[in-house]
């Protein structure tokens, strides 16, 4: 039976020498939609730069993958075993890069560093060298995790994924549950300052307000562009309503009662939104 769900998409960063690890990682997905998509009505979405990118031309190879794959993604699971990975001409390797980019977002991230054995003569010296560097640089951020087979590999992923939707403020934010408002036509009183807005913006302000933190969560799903607002959402019904709750967003930045926080993705009332929420109030 169909259903709406809120798709996460889960970049796998990594080396060229994982490639097992890699496919253990959309296993593990793909056993946690199994087991959570139909109750939880969220969908994680596995995305790697093998099966989601393109040849193209006019840029950097690296800054290709960060702006088609990387920047739409909300969790990030790196893993190394022997190699940092080819530089960038901005980073150490891609794999550092799309680490460091992702970081720089807030946005969860979770690294493994594998401790299989392997033949030394297979071993380059340089990249193994420079992979140990930067794992004594990441573990003073928290960021380490280590493992000796397969197995394990999959056994930690599956419960720290696990821990990481449950616990994450920013996915907690994405995949709360919310509740849909049925679309309402109201008369409001004049606004201060003599600011203009339509009903939707106005009740997509009020909306917000309802929530001590302000925000306007604005994310996808599969019937289209959803807003959250408090405890209720707009849009997604079709690609008429999203359009309508879109520009709705669009007069409440104009008119700077809300700004872009967080890549286009949440929305904080500013004083000025706050006091006009309050005047709209019921």
């Amino acid at each position: 039976m169909a259903y709406q769900a809120t798709v996460i998409p889960v970049m796998i960063a990594s080396p060229g020498d994982v490639d097992a690890e890699r496919e253990a990682i959309r296993a593990v997905i793909h056993d946690w939609n199994d087991v959570n998509a139909s109750e939880s009505k969220v969908v994680l979405n596995p995305v790697g730069w093998e099966t989601h990118s393109s040849p193209e031309l006019g840029a950097r190879p690296q800054e290709l993958i960060n702006s088609r794959l990387l920047d739409d993604c909300d969790v990030l699971i790196g893993v190394f075993w022997t190699r940092l990975g080819t530089p960038t001409g901005e980073a150490q390797s891609g794999t550092v890069e799309e680490i460091e980019r992702h970081v720089a977002k807030g946005r969860p991230v979770m690294i493994y560093f594998s401790s299989k054995p392997v033949a030394p003569q297979s071993i380059d010296a340089t990249q193994f060298a420079e992979l140990q560097a930067f794992r004594e640089k990441l573990k003073p951020r928290g960021l380490v995790e280590t493992f000796d087979n397969l197995e394990q590999f999959r056994s930690k992923v599956s419960k720290q994924l696990q821990l990481c939707l449950n616990n994450n403020p920013y996915l907690k934010e994405l995949t709360q549950p919310v509740s849909k408002a049925e679309p309402i036509n109201v008369t409001h009183p004049p606004l201060p300052t003599s600011i203009n807005l339509t009903d939707e913006a106005c009740t997509l302000l009020r909306a917000a307000s309802k929530e001590d933190s302000g925000v306007i969560l604005k994310r996808l799903d599969f019937s289209g562009s959803v807003l959250v607002a408090g405890v209720e959402s707009f849009g997604g019904v079709n690609g008429r309503e999203a359009a309508k709750w879109e520009n709705a967003l669009s007069e409440l930045q104009i008119e700077e009662l809300v700004v872009n926080s967080g890549n286009n993705i949440i929305f904080k009332l500013t004083h000025k939104g706050w006091q006009v929420a309050d005047a709209i109030k019921d």
